[in-house]
Order: C-alpha cells, then structure tokens, then sequence
C-alpha cells in the first residue's frame, strides 16, 4: 500500500507515493532522483543525509516521507549549480573542506541552517554545530575554514 506525499522539494512543487514507513532518505535517492542526498550510516549519526525541511537540518535517513507532506524540502540540488555555486561550496572548494566528498552535501546544508540562524558564528561556535557531521578525509579544519569564510563573505 503506498501514500500519496505533496511538497516542494527545491523549490519545485512535487507529489510523489511512498509507503508508510518508507524513509525520505529512500524516497528522494530511489523515487526522485535527488542522489546528493546520500545514506551514510542509516542512524542519523553521521550526518551524510542531511537536507532542509523547513529550513532547519534534519537526518533524512530517521524522517519518514510522509511527514514532509505540505513541507519545504531542500536537497543538495537545490542550493546551487555548476554555472553559479552558492557561496558556501565555493568556500568548500576554496579552503579545502572537501576531499571524496560524501559528507559535503550534508555538511554544507547543515552549514546553511547556521547561517541563516546565526549569521556571525565564532570558530567555536562553527566547531560545535559542525560536529553532527561525519568526515573521515579533511581532518574538519578546511570545513571550519569554509564555513568561516562564507559567513563574513570572503569568497571569490
């Protein structure tokens, strides 16, 4: 038995089914094609799964896609492209925050959400919000670096 699910989903509006207990990380990757979402651990630690509903950084990987219905979704797609990338992939890519790149979507939504609630945030400040994220490649300080850029506009 599967559901219909109405939301926007970068901005698009778009209705999807789904099963009851069928997980919106599944449904975006498998259903929608949105593969910038990527499954990481499948228990919401690591953070690879990250996207925006509402505007706040949820684990899609522990949010069933049922519970998006009306919602404003917002994946990796959705915030830049390779013609204009949004300031914090630019500063991902200009301080080195990226190496094999599976926890960047999720790193960079998350980073998003600190922003836009926090627009001045100190080094530690970044340090503590950033720490949901998983990264086994840049050692965190490149992350660090980009979103610190980012939030007082030193990117090219």
């Amino acid at each position: 038995m599967t559901m219909k699910v109405s939301f926007s989903l970068n901005g698009e509006p778009v209705e999807t089914d789904a099963e009851p207990r069928e997980l919106l990380v599944d449904v975006l990757r498998d259903r929608l094609g949105r593969t910038g979402t990527h499954a990481g651990c499948e228990q919401g630690s690591c953070g690879a799964c990250t996207i925006l509903v509402d505007g706040h950084s949820v684990r899609s990987c522990l949010m069933l896609a049922a519970q998006v219905e009306g919602c404003d979704v917002v994946t990796i797609e959705g915030i830049g492209s390779p013609e204009g990338l949004h300031p914090l992939q630019r500063a991902m890519s200009e301080h080195h925050g990226l190496q094999c790149g599976f926890c960047t979507p999720g790193v960079v939504l998350s980073a998003i959400e600190l922003l836009e609630t926090h627009p001045d945030p100190s080094r530690s400040e970044i340090e503590r919000w950033m720490s949901g994220s998983i990264c086994r490649c840049t050692g965190y300080s490149g992350i660090v670096d980009a979103v610190s850029a980012a939030a007082r506009g030193r990117v090219r």
